[in-house]
């Protein structure tokens, strides 16, 4: 009997030395995506110009490929019609898409970050691009880190204007990365942060959120959202994609949202590995007034 008590005593303070070993390694690398952190929004937020002269890098355009139909094709039997597609567009006022003078700088330090995504009292970080595994435990700087870092889903196309940007970020209890996107399930804390800034090393971007929701992954499910349908550029499968987020949505938030609208997807886990939670906004149009948004929120209820 005493030689098990002393094997499950051994065995508890290999548990506990273990436990605080990993306590341990969290608390580091906590500590280490903070002062990442801090020192990248420094330099972004920082207000000296680039000088001059400074070459810029460039995002050349990719050509699209032109189809054509030989004279001696056999003619086909009529087929259904074509489904509509938004067209790609180029940056309305980069249309070379020249990397603005801030991102210069802060690419110096990772040519993966390719914007910024700022919250009021929530989030004021960089966003990286590559694929959708690496940053998953690695930090703007590439370093390993278990807080990961916000990144761009790797199917989105940056040489023309995205129709829809959907950035992924570890919900971690810390409050790190997308850990305080459950804060918007507070009605109060939406109505004080409607608004949401990304801007991308080719343009700003001001967006607004209209839908807060915890969505499932199975097309079977009542709460199904076809993410696929949003990436792509098909009228029909974004209108179907875009009601399906309201439908969701915890709020009566009756922003109005178009297919051809630019939408903002920030995408997170929740404890069901099949849900995710998905704060959804769309650019804020030229004729909008942002301080009318703000008091239209005031209004919004939950369902």
């Amino acid at each position: 009997m005493r030689l098990l008590y002393g094997v499950i005593r051994i065995l508890l303070v290999v548990l506990l030395v273990v436990s605080a070993i990993r306590v341990g390694m969290y608390a580091a690398d906590y500590l280490q995506a903070r002062r990442a952190s801090k020192g990248l929004r420094e330099a972004y937020h920082a207000e000296e110009a680039i000088p001059a002269g400074t070459p810029q890098e460039v995002f050349v355009p990719a050509e699209t490929p032109v189809q054509t139909i030989a004279e001696d094709t056999p003619s086909a039997a009529p087929a259904s019609p074509a489904p509509e597609v938004l067209e790609s567009i180029y940056y309305p006022d980069n249309p070379m898409a020249k990397v603005s003078s801030r991102f210069q700088k802060i690419r110096r330090q990772n040519k993966d970050i390719v914007g910024w995504l700022t919250i009021d009292e929530l989030v004021d970080e960089a966003v990286v691009h590559r694929d959708n595994q690496y940053y998953l435990d690695h930090d703007y700087r590439g370093y390993r880190n278990v807080n990961g870092a916000i990144f761009l889903d790797e199917a989105c196309d940056l040489n023309t204007r995205p129709y829809t940007l959907m950035l992924f970020g570890h919900n971690m209890k810390n409050g790190l990365m997308f850990g305080g996107l459950r804060n918007y399930e507070n009605i109060g804390f939406y109505r004080r942060n409607p608004l949401i800034t990304f801007d991308t090393a080719y343009e700003n971007g001001r967006y607004v959120i209209f839908s807060v929701a915890t969505v499932n992954l199975n097309p079977h499910s009542r709460n199904y959202v076809d993410f696929f349908g949003l990436t792509g550029q098909e009228v029909s499968r974004r209108r179907s994609a875009i009601r399906a987020l309201k439908n969701c949505s915890l709020y009566t938030a009756a922003i109005d949202v178009e297919a051809e609208d630019q939408i903002l997807l920030l995408i997170t886990c929740v404890d069901d590995d099949n849900e995710r939670r998905v704060i959804a906004a769309r650019r804020v149009r030229p004729d909008e007034d942002e301080e009318w948004i703000r008091r239209y929120v005031q209004e919004v209820r939950k369902k």
